[in-house]
């Protein structure tokens, strides 16, 4: 949105964990790629995983790419 956020589902419920997992990982690498070269300093500021009606878990950043 106009503000930054992206909100992108990464599976569904019969999906197993290995396949979220490859999911989710595929869809940062690709948003990290997505990043402008002009842009400096911190591109992903925070992460943010849940379900459809579930409350959202916090992800640190660094921990999925250090080119964040």
């Amino acid at each position: 949105d106009k503000t930054g956020i992206v909100h992108a589902g990464i599976g569904k419920v019969s999906f197993d964990a290995q396949k979220l997992a490859e999911n989710a990982t595929e869809f940062l690498n690709t948003v990290i790629k997505l990043k402008p070269q002009a842009l400096k300093g911190t591109y992903v500021k925070s992460i943010y995983l849940s379900s459809t009606m579930s409350l959202g878990v916090k992800i640190d950043p660094k921990s999925v790419d250090e080119n964040i």
